[in-house]
């Protein structure tokens, strides 16, 4: 099945004038995203940042700021959930403008003084506010875009998470350094508020899909205006989808959570060279990351089908991933391991906008908040067992060294049979067809007829 464009081309040079200021505001509107999702990245992070200062202001031990750190995660999938619902009924201006100013005001008792307690509730807060926000940034952006082309701007707003490390991570470090870990999260809450500024200045949804009419997406078909959810979560590819996310999402939460320990304690390298060193996954996944949305944009415009261009594609990165990490494992310390290592911990993010790009293709609009809220409630599952799992290595082996050796080589396996397991049932040409059929929908205009 070819994958040519679902529209007619523009007519007119005031056609063509319409297309290029939609193109326009589409890229205005997904740059706001990627600082969207930086902003997430740095209000999950400053906790861990300011550990030192926290935990002996406020007298914690290992345990209670333990507890404090998984707070954030607590409320994080029922936030996917409840919001990516919320996103199907409620104008996506108002929608997201309220979840930044819930953002904002989490972080704002954090300013003063506070106890255990406060701390508590704050991040369990923004952890609930900051579930819903890939899957919301993602859904938005696929408004400005046609099927097939949202591949290079859902990975452009996934940047935004690596980014993060790269510039919030020192610049809060500075803050909290200079001044007090008080004033880090002071100024987070007054980016978040410029950034609500700018989002009810220039964002919005776009008039792809419009809601109440049928899509048509790059597998070539017009989806319907609404199905059964049933028909939407039992379809090969948003369980194979589903499957590859939870393996990929593993390696982002070691990457977040154990990556700067194992790089000391594992490795035996010095706090200013791990530190130096853990950015390299994150410089490497900004630009993998872009390069994977670009070019499975440029092989969809070609007409390879989209289950080679975003399925195949996607679980081969997360395959090659998960190999990686199996390869480092039972590599010796120096420039080679590095270089495997930090493939491991970015090969799996640059397939992210790929995968919610392949999502969208069998999901009609009206329902893709639901259905990307639920997505990633299963995936945020893979961050939640892979830290603990991870954890139970290190604590139960004779040394540090062997226990992280073990649980990133179990971690890879994973991985790698995961991805390769649910590889298989993700087509998107075949599952969107399925549900057009099934609701009575129409090929896509310009279509019929067409071979693979």
């Amino acid at each position: 099945m070819a994958l040519e464009s679902q529209a007619a081309p523009a007519r007119g040079p005031g056609a063509r004038r319409d297309v290029r200021a939609t193109r326009r505001r589409g890229w205005t509107v997904t740059v706001l995203f990627l600082l969207f999702m930086l902003i997430n990245f740095a209000d999950k992070a400053v906790t861990g940042l300011a550990g030192v200062e926290i935990k002996r202001d406020l007298g914690l031990g290992e345990q209670e700021f333990g507890l404090v750190q998984s707070s954030f995660f607590w409320l994080f999938a029922v936030g996917a959930i409840t919001v990516g619902g919320l996103s199907d009924r409620i104008r996506a201006r108002w929608l997201v403008a309220g979840l930044m100013l819930l953002w904002c005001l989490s972080l704002v008792p954090l300013a003063g003084s506070v106890g255990l307690v406060v701390l508590i509730a704050c991040r369990a807060t923004l952890g609930f506010a900051e579930g819903p926000a890939p899957a919301l940034a993602n859904r938005i952006v696929h408004t400005w875009f046609p099927a097939r082309e949202r591949g290079l701007p859902s990975s452009v707003v996934i940047t935004g998470a690596s980014l993060g490390p790269l510039i919030a991570a020192p610049t809060l470090s500075r803050l909290i350094d200079a001044y007090s870990w008080h004033t880090a999260f002071l100024v987070l809450a007054a980016v978040g508020l410029l950034w609500l500024v700018l989002w009810l200045t220039l964002g919005g949804e776009g008039p792809e899909g419009a809601p109440g009419t049928g899509e048509a997406t790059a597998a070539a078909v017009t989806l319907p205006a609404r199905v059964p959810y049933r028909m939407i979560f039992t379809s090969g590819t948003v369980l194979g989808l589903m499957a590859m996310s939870f393996c990929s999402y593993m390696s982002t939460t070691l990457k977040v959570s154990w990556l700067p320990l194992y790089l000391k304690e594992g490795l035996g390298y010095r706090s200013g060279t791990a530190s130096l060193l853990v950015t390299l996954p994150y410089g490497a996944a900004v630009a993998l990351t872009l390069a994977v949305g670009w070019y499975s944009g440029r092989l969809v415009r070609r007409g390879v089908s989209s289950r080679i261009a975003r399925g195949l594609l996607s679980g081969g990165l997360i395959a090659a991933a998960g190999a990686c990490m199996v390869l480092f494992t039972q590599i010796g310390k120096g420039p080679l391991q590095m270089a495997v290592l930090t493939l491991a911990f970015s090969l799996n993010t640059a397939a992210w906008g790929v995968v919610v790009s392949a999502l969208s293709d069998v999901v009609p609009r009206a329902q893709r908040g639901t259905a990307l809220g639920a997505f990633v409630a299963v995936y945020s599952m893979g961050g939640v067992l892979a830290p603990i799992m991870l954890g139970s290595f290190v604590g139960s082996a004779a040394t540090k060294a062997e226990g992280y050796g073990h649980g990133f080589l179990a971690t890879g396996v994973i991985m790698l049979v995961g991805a390769l397991a649910a590889l298989p049932f993700v087509n998107p040409e075949r599952d969107a067809r399925r549900i057009a059929d099934a609701a009575g929908a129409a090929p896509a205009p310009g279509t019929e007829g067409e071979g693979r």
